[in-house]
């Protein structure tokens, strides 16, 4: 009798350390680290769900489209000397030399006004300026999701060549894209705009 009760235990331990040992390969398994393929296929999902070619944000202007709101989040005297036309201002900086980070209630409420039916799209000062991501991951962090020019104003202002097609380099100026003042201006609609001609879901 004592040797069928220690068979049993024997058996039940063994069972109870296979179940565990085949739940731990389990979740070994699926915490393994994705493959390089399946990394690539992520960048380039987070790539085009997040950045606004602004090649396409200038055939929006072009074609008078409305459906975006385009955020401007330079310092207000900056934003008034000049911006890209139809932008408003939500301010990350207090002024030129000085971020407002931490105005967080702030920046997040006069966000969470905006229309819930456009996309948002916000610029700062240049590609590698890390304000529009910063203020990204703090409006994310709040329920509220933007999307990021691919270039900043200084791009956009002052080397309009760099990113636009050669041949549309003397078919456009770059002061009709530019506005002054405390008020977005309104972009004027042109009928032959060469801006981003790839009207499929791809876009430019």
């Amino acid at each position: 009798m004592c040797f069928a009760v220690k068979l049993a235990s024997i058996v039940l331990i063994a069972a109870i350390a296979g179940i565990l040992s085949g739940g731990s390969a389990a979740y070994l398994i699926g915490m393994q680290a994705p493959s390089e393929e399946e990394l690539i296929k992520e960048f380039y999902a987070v790539e085009n769900a997040v950045h606004v070619s602004p090649h396409g944000l200038r055939k929006m202007m072009d074609k008078g489209d409305d459906s975006y709101v385009l955020v401007d989040l330079r310092s207000a005297e900056e934003y008034e000397a000049e911006h890209i036309i139809s932008a408003i201002n939500i301010p990350a900086y207090k002024d030129k030399d000085h971020s407002d980070y931490g105005a967080v209630d702030r920046i997040v409420g006069e966000f969470s006004k905006l229309p819930k039916d456009k996309d948002v799209i916000v610029y700062c000062y240049s590609i590698p300026c890390m304000t529009g991501r910063k203020i990204g991951m703090m409006l994310a962090e709040h329920g509220i999701y933007v999307k990021h020019l691919n270039i900043g104003w200084n791009e956009w202002r002052h080397a309009w060549t760099s990113w636009n097609h050669e041949h549309e380099w003397d078919a456009t100026d770059v002061m009709d894209y530019i506005s002054s003042g405390s008020e977005p201006g309104i972009p004027k609609a042109k009928s032959t705009s060469t801006a981003c001609p790839i009207d499929s879901s791809l876009g430019c």
